[in-house]
């Protein structure tokens, strides 16, 4: 059985710690980071070649690469998170009741915070830069592939913060078995976010008693809608589809007005040649595009992950928004136009976390929001929604004041 009774108390002495105390295990952790840099790429390099040898895909093995200069750039990164004010005994609301007394509504940590993730080991310390800013303490499970760099992860935050805060306000689980536990350990943990695949995602939901929030799939969407300017388009689309293929704000899903197919289609069909990027259609579309392959209307389930892109014809902004209620995963969506009325329809219909008008989906990240590092982007509706920066990993009570007063 695992002891997570031992993160509960370590999350009591970590939520009465003051913003200099937690400041300075961070500034540790930025440092030891920095010193280990060359020995943390060589055990990564250890995960690399199982990867390899297992026939991880090569998105995956993209997510798990972690070289010297992508680890000094993460300690650079936990250096942003100290900058950032505390949000721990922000006053939210102040007033006076009815009954003379004095009611503050005041934020505190969420306690201990669970995070479930895959090939992705540069969540180790995001997670942890992140709940210890917040007074939270964390019990991390990353996937299999990066066992080699997230043990040593988390050996080199230990020994940085057992200075200044509790060891045990970081535990890493290593197995399937330990993860179910973490599902069944309401009254220890707090929290669960899960973050990675549908299927994971799914799985945590479906078995966890402990809350969780929704984070990572993003099956993400842009409409070319027939006033947009192609040049802007083309850019957009490059930018959300080819920057960084891997993650859950890229691009999956392009949908284009029926009204500028004929025109618009050559242009993708050369920007996917140049780029190489692979194009699936629907029946109704492929005509429209020499290059795509056909899959049936399921197919715009699919989350890629890599230089592959669905495409669709739709009859104006009523039909994109009802494919986008279809198959969106509620992550980012975007419409690129020049009319107003349009785009006011597609940003008031359209119920996902975060809408965007002719502006790339890849900008759904705590950094670009301002937040610093991020949690996870939620894809629900209950406590957060968007990308999770260190408010969404708080929560609050209410501090009242009285003068002897009775009911």
């Amino acid at each position: 059985m695992i002891d997570f009774e031992s993160v509960k108390k370590a999350s009591r002495v970590l939520a009465l710690k003051t913003e200099s105390e937690k400041n300075k295990a961070l500034e540790n952790i930025s440092n030891a980071l920095i010193e280990n840099a060359d020995l943390i790429e060589k055990e990564n390099e250890k995960d690399l070649v199982l990867a390899r040898e297992n026939g991880l895909k090569e998105s995956m093995i993209a997510r798990l690469t972690l070289k010297s200069s992508q680890v000094l750039a993460i300690a650079k990164d936990i250096l942003s998170v100290i900058s950032l004010n505390d949000p721990i005994g922000e006053v939210v609301e102040d007033f006076v009741s009815k009954d003379g007394l004095n009611i503050k509504k005041v934020r505190v940590p969420m306690g201990v915070i669970g995070v479930i993730y895959e090939a992705r080991p540069n969540v180790t310390v995001d997670v942890t830069a992140l709940c210890i800013k917040t007074g939270n303490a964390c019990v991390l499970k990353g996937g299999k592939e990066a066992k080699f760099t997230n043990e040593l992860l988390v050996k080199i935050i230990k020994k940085a913060i057992s200075s200044v805060i509790p060891e045990t306000s970081i535990m890493l689980l290593s197995d399937r078995l330990e993860t179910n536990e973490l599902l069944k350990a309401k009254g220890s943990v707090d929290l669960i976010i899960p973050r990675g695949s549908k299927n994971l995602i799914n799985y945590v939901v479906e078995n966890s008693i402990v809350p969780v929030i929704e984070t990572g799939a993003g099956v993400c969407h842009t409409y070319v809608e027939k006033s947009a300017n192609f040049e802007t388009a083309i850019k957009i689309i490059d930018n959300a589809k080819t920057s960084k293929p891997a993650v859950c704000n890229s691009l999956e899903a392009l949908l284009i007005d029926r009204d500028i197919i004929d025109a618009f289609a050559p242009i993708v069909t050369k920007f996917a040649i140049e780029k190489g990027v692979k194009l699936y259609a629907n029946e109704d579309t492929i005509s429209y595009l020499p290059t795509a392959t056909l899959i049936e209307d399921s197919g715009y389930h699919t989350e890629y992950n890599s230089l592959d892109l669905s495409v669709k014809v739709v009859d104006g902004v009523d039909d994109a928004i009802s494919h986008i209620e279809r198959y969106s995963t509620k992550h980012s969506e975007c419409i690129i136009s020049t009319d107003k009325a349009v785009i006011d329809k597609f940003l008031s219909g359209i119920d996902s976390a975060c809408v965007y008008a002719n502006a790339s989906t890849r900008f759904s990240d705590g950094g670009c929001f301002g937040m610093g590092a991020e949690i996870g982007i939620s894809t629900q509706k209950l406590h957060a929604r968007g990308p999770m920066g260190l408010k969404e990993i708080t929560t609050y009570k209410y501090v009242i004041y009285g003068n002897g007063e009775i009911r």
